[in-house]
């Protein structure tokens, strides 16, 4: 039976285990999460090295991407760095490719009609392939990059403008505490609506579910939202904003989604390669066999999964 296991700097509270068979192989799949305590982190990742068939980094990137540019955040990348044998990703090859493909998809399927939508991408540089899928799709979209990740009142109305920011800033916020950027441990369950104006004017709000959680307003009456990662009592919440639908890139196992990073450690282990020598085409090829598809979860029914 294969194991994967993704160490997350979320919150204990989110921890699951599920087992399934993928193309006909038996998988473990667990979340463990150290609720913001780095050296726990560090220290569990070490422990499971050469224990599991892939560890996955939860709750943080590795990586983000803007443009053709990657970069990588130093603190996390310290974090990983005792690990020598097991492959460890971040989701951040499904995010290029199974995400992008999610948003085409629901454009051919005629399931949203982007050329009709204002979208909200509450972060761009950690979505890349979900970004430029909406650049090409949505005449109307608002990067979230400064408003949600620095705090800063400024929506970028281009794939542009988060290019040239990126290049900007990335460099800088690389290397930097990670926590200043995202939600780890008890900051997670911590809801704190932010900039009401960005999400009102969107019928789309796409993105890393915890930032949607934590910034997005009451009222979401009628919105779409486009997320990876979501749980049982954060569809109950839904059900009280008045949201039309929810579209999870990852599939439903045991009435909840696991994160893009769970689901590449999947496709590593499936590979059995090292993540860097795998290729979009070989992510593809795996997505095609798995016939993994967009999970359209609507919001009249409390957790109608």
């Amino acid at each position: 039976m294969r194991r994967v296991v993704s160490v997350s700097l979320g919150s204990s509270k989110r921890d699951k285990v599920h087992e399934a068979n993928i193309l006909g192989e038996d998988f473990v799949l667990e979340r463990r999460g150290t609720d913001g305590d780095m050296p726990k982190f560090k220290a569990l990742m070490e422990e499971l090295d050469g224990q599991v068939d892939a560890l996955t980094v939860g709750g943080a990137d590795i990586w983000v991407v803007v443009g053709e540019r990657k970069y990588a955040f130093r603190e996390i990348l310290d974090l990983i760095s005792g690990v020598k044998s097991t492959p460890v990703v971040d989701g951040s090859g499904l995010k290029h490719t199974l995400e992008r493909e999610t948003i085409r998809h629901l454009q051919h399927s005629g399931t949203i009609d982007f050329a009709k939508e204002h979208a909200l991408l509450v972060s761009a540089v950690d979505r890349y392939g979900m970004a430029q899928a909406l650049d090409a799709a949505c005449p109307h979209v608002i990067y979230g990059d400064l408003l949600f990740g620095l705090g800063l009142p400024i929506p970028l109305r281009s794939y542009k403008a988060v290019e040239v920011v990126g290049r900007l800033f990335l460099p800088i916020v690389t290397t930097l505490p990670f926590k200043w950027f995202y939600p780890t441990g008890e900051k997670q369950e911590k809801r704190t609506p932010k900039f009401p104006a960005v999400f009102a004017e969107s019928t789309v709000i796409c993105g890393d579910f915890l930032y949607i959680k934590k910034y997005a307003p009451d009222d979401m009456a009628g919105k779409t939202i486009i997320t990876n990662t979501v749980r049982k009592a954060d569809l109950e919440w839904l059900t009280t904003t008045g949201l039309k639908q929810i579209v999870t890139t990852t599939p439903v196992m045991g009435g909840e989604t696991f994160g893009t990073n769970v689901m590449e450690g999947v496709v590593v282990s499936l590979l059995g390669k090292s993540p860097d020598k795998i290729t979009t085409q070989e992510y593809l090829d795996v997505l095609k066999r798995l016939e993994w598809s967009p999970q359209v979860i609507p919001m009249a029914e409390p957790a109608a999964v």
